[in-house]
């Protein structure tokens, strides 16, 4: 298998690259030229560098390979401007779509089109949202349209929470507790849904190499399978921090109401502007966290792909809480 992986330097897709490596694929890394090689050096992967503003330059640099599949994982997470959101997932997703449509002519095959999405793509879904939607999910929606509608063999993965070694976000709840305090959002517990960074690339996998006939053009949302609340999340990583101190980890739980975040929100969005710098808490965080229910159905996603999660929550908080120790992240 030859195979064209874009945001290979990211969070998910350096687990994507290894795991590929392992199966003795053969993997060529899509990057901007911005991006930092290190990783790339240590793993020995071929590079191609793309603009994914620019439909000539990808189409003039992917006219002169040829790949079975094409697996799109580049993306971004948090902006400071909304419109960064459409212009690099959205645009983005749409100027590659058409540069493979362009240069598959010339290949004589089409590849095989698996989009790395979002569970809050689903909030912003004209079907119906379940909540406020994000700059990002609907950054993501629009990106899954341009997908679905062109003329490549897609498959598209909705995972909702990833985390696991090299993670920042839930490593910053891993601070916090490891210093005792864990804070929650809203009266209520959220209902959530998890899934481990080896599962997904175990789910990329299966979206390029199955049947054709079974998996593509569907969505397919990821999750471990299991369904949790944020007090379960907290729990688990005290009491690996535990475990792993040698003393019992005691945590002050900590709630804070909505309208006190949507404040310290709107003061993270005007720091944003005034600046130019992220930050952690924006309107997009307020909005996820004030969504109640983060699960979904993986009946889809084990039928059709074969989609078995081998890694439940608290076997992978044990892992990405040692590797933050190990690293010394934490």
């Amino acid at each position: 298998m030859r195979i064209l992986l874009t945001g290979a330097s990211g969070f998910i897709g350096s687990h994507i690259a290894e795991d590929m490596q392992r199966r003795g694929w053969d993997v060529w890394c899509g990057v901007r030229s911005t991006t930092s090689l290190q990783f790339f050096r240590n793993r020995h992967l071929p590079i191609l560098e793309l603009c994914l503003d620019d439909v000539s330059q990808l189409t003039s640099v992917l006219s002169g390979h040829r790949f079975d599949a094409v697996v799109h994982v580049a993306g971004v997470t948090r902006c400071v401007c909304r419109d960064d959101y459409f212009r690099t997932n959205t645009a983005g997703t749409a100027h590659l779509v058409y540069a493979l449509e362009q240069v598959s002519e010339v290949w004589g095959a089409k590849p095989r089109f698996v989009m790395m999405s979002s569970l809050s793509a689903v909030n912003s879904d004209a079907e119906g949202r379940l909540g406020l939607p994000t700059a990002y999910g609907e950054s993501k929606w629009m990106a899954e349209q341009a997908v679905r509608q062109s003329t490549l063999p897609w498959v598209i993965l909705r995972p909702t929470g990833v985390y696991g070694p090299r993670e920042r976000d839930y490593m910053m709840m891993v601070k916090s507790i490891d210093r005792h305090v864990d804070f929650s959002v809203g009266r209520s517990q959220q209902r959530l849904s998890f899934v481990y960074v080896t599962d997904v690339a175990q789910a990329v996998a299966q979206a390029v190499e199955g049947d054709a006939a079974r998996v593509t053009g569907h969505i397919f949302p990821l999750s471990d399978g299991c369904e949790y609340s944020s007090r379960d999340f907290s729990r688990l990583i005290a009491a690996e921090l535990s475990r792993l101190c040698g003393r019992r980890q005691r945590v002050l739980h900590v709630s804070v109401p909505l309208w006190v975040l949507r404040v310290v929100c709107r003061c993270g969005d005007l720091y944003m502007r005034l600046t130019g710098r992220l930050t952690t808490f924006n309107t997009d965080k307020y909005r996820i966290l004030s969504q109640r229910d983060w699960r979904c159905d993986i009946a889809d996603a084990a039928r059709l792909l074969g989609f078995t999660p081998e890694v439940k929550l608290p076997e992978g908080v044990r892992r990405t809480v040692l590797h933050y120790f190990v690293t010394g992240s934490h």
